[in-house]
């Protein structure tokens, strides 16, 4: 790497594109199909749908409205899943939407991305997730109150030292984590379908005169519990024939949550009906107190500890191999683009976001570290989205994956996520005020970074 002695900084507008064979081809393609799919399953659903229903019930009007905010927030989520289905075809490699940026838009895009991912998107989410896993850890165990931070810390470095050994490690002890999650959202529309009798001749009551004027506002919370799709791109260089099993994966997994979500949350009508939904705070809780009593509370905050961890897992690993490919085109450290030579894992990068997510976990309450995760993911994740446009302007249409009603779709998406932005910024404009400056700060230090670290590359 060449030092600040050089006499001129040098400023590249876009690093070359890399292959398979290129550094990032020294990840193993260990990754199957049902890995894949159950990455994006898990990389989901963490514990927001064990918790923002009732945030939502309160912004509508009926059990109705409210399981329409599910299933439209679904359908765009699942639009913005075929949108990055068709860029990871056309990148099937390590990097995910730093990839994208960087070669649409410049250098200086996809350092933007990453700077904004390692300080406050990632490393947030997983700081926030951590700070619930304990939360009901401690719940599960009785234990006070000053345990919960110790808690959050250990769960951190139990998932970044289950990945130092390898994704196949990673991806088995992945795959429990996210079997044992559906299997508490089972138990939710199981219990929610037995108890259906109080309350489900009446969830789908509809007040017209007010179900329209809360359906933006509800809109937000069900769509922070649906982020979380472009994790598998980050990993597309370990995946099996990524350009088959890319798009199948993402498709089948985004499936498999929105019919997860839409029935969890007629369980919860089921059981509590709409106005119980907004008044409960722990509805999961709520509906398994219901049927087992006590123990029914306990068992579904294991669940629910389960559910956080697995989110946690994916988190970091996803945002590691981001870091590595930025160390590799000369955005970031050299040391962080070192695999290790036996597990073909960024170890480096994996102890740099975990050690930052435990230093927000020590900072920051949970409500501030969400608030600041989403809207910086919703944001990148629409802006990823613009790529698609320039890859089809340079590229054509000649890729194993193609969204359907292009242009339509991608543009539906990226108009409703720029909306969903702008609320947020309206209704929190502190938190995103924040998001938006450490993006701004981003500038000079790319900058800067370029005239005292700037390389040339093969």
């Amino acid at each position: 790497m060449r030092s600040s002695r050089h006499a001129r900084c040098h400023f590249p507008q876009r690093l070359p594109c890399m292959s398979d064979s290129s550094p990032s081809g020294g990840y193993t393609r260990s990754l199957r199909p049902w890995d894949a799919a159950l990455i994006v399953v898990g990389g989901i659903i963490g514990g927001g749908i064990f918790l923002n229903p009732g945030i939502a019930a309160q912004r509508t009007e009926s059990g109705l409205a409210l399981l329409l905010v599910w299933v439209s927030a679904g359908v765009l989520t699942l639009i913005g899943a075929l949108c990055y289905a068709e860029l990871g075809a056309r990148r099937p490699q390590a990097g995910g939407i730093y990839v994208y940026l960087r070669e649409a838009f410049g250098s200086l895009a996809g350092f933007l991305f990453g700077w904004t991912m390692l300080l406050v998107i990632y490393s947030g989410s997983s700081a926030a997730v951590a700070t619930i896993f304990a939360s009901y850890a401690s719940a599960v165990f009785d234990l006070p109150a000053t345990m919960t931070l110790p808690l959050a810390v250990g769960a951190l470095i139990f998932v970044a030292g289950i990945n130092l050994f390898g994704l196949r490690l990673g991806a088995n002890v992945q795959n429990l984590f996210t079997l044992l999650k559906l299997l508490a959202v089972a138990a939710l529309v199981v219990c929610g379908l037995f108890l259906a009798g109080a309350h489900g001749a009446d969830v789908l009551a509809v007040d017209a005169s007010r179900t329209h004027a809360g359906f933006m506002g509800a809109a937000l919370p069900v769509l922070f519990a649906y982020s979380g799709f472009t994790y598998l791109n980050n990993l597309a260089g370990e995946v099996r024939e990524p350009q088959r099993t890319l798009p199948r994966a993402l498709l089948l997994g985004m499936l498999l949550v929105i019919i997860a979500y839409t029935l969890v949350n007629v369980a919860y009508l089921a059981v509590l009906g709409h106005d119980g939904l907004a008044a409960s705070s722990t509805p999961a809780a709520d509906v398994m107190n219901r049927v087992f009593g006590p123990l029914g509370g306990r068992l579904i905050a294991i669940g629910i500890a389960i559910s956080t961890l697995g989110f946690c897992n994916i988190t970091l690993v996803s945002g590691a191999r981001v870091l590595q490919v930025m160390g590799e085109d000369g955005l970031f450290f050299r040391s962080v683009a070192r695999l290790h030579p036996r597990h073909r894992t960024p170890n480096v990068a994996l102890l740099l976001l975990s050690g930052w997510a435990i230093a927000l976990a020590m900072s920051f309450n949970y409500g501030q570290l969400l608030d600041y995760a989403t809207f910086g993911d919703w944001l990148a994740c629409a802006v990823g989205v613009l790529t698609l446009f320039w890859y089809r302007h340079r590229e054509g249409t000649q890729t194993s994956f193609r969204v359907p009603g292009y242009p339509l779709l991608p543009l539906i998406f990226v108009g409703v996520v720029a909306w969903v932005v702008t609320q947020t910024l309206l209704d929190k404009p502190l938190q995103a005020g924040i998001v938006l400056l450490i993006m701004v700060v981003g500038v000079p230090v790319y900058f800067a970074w370029r005239c005292l670290f700037s390389r040339t590359h093969p």
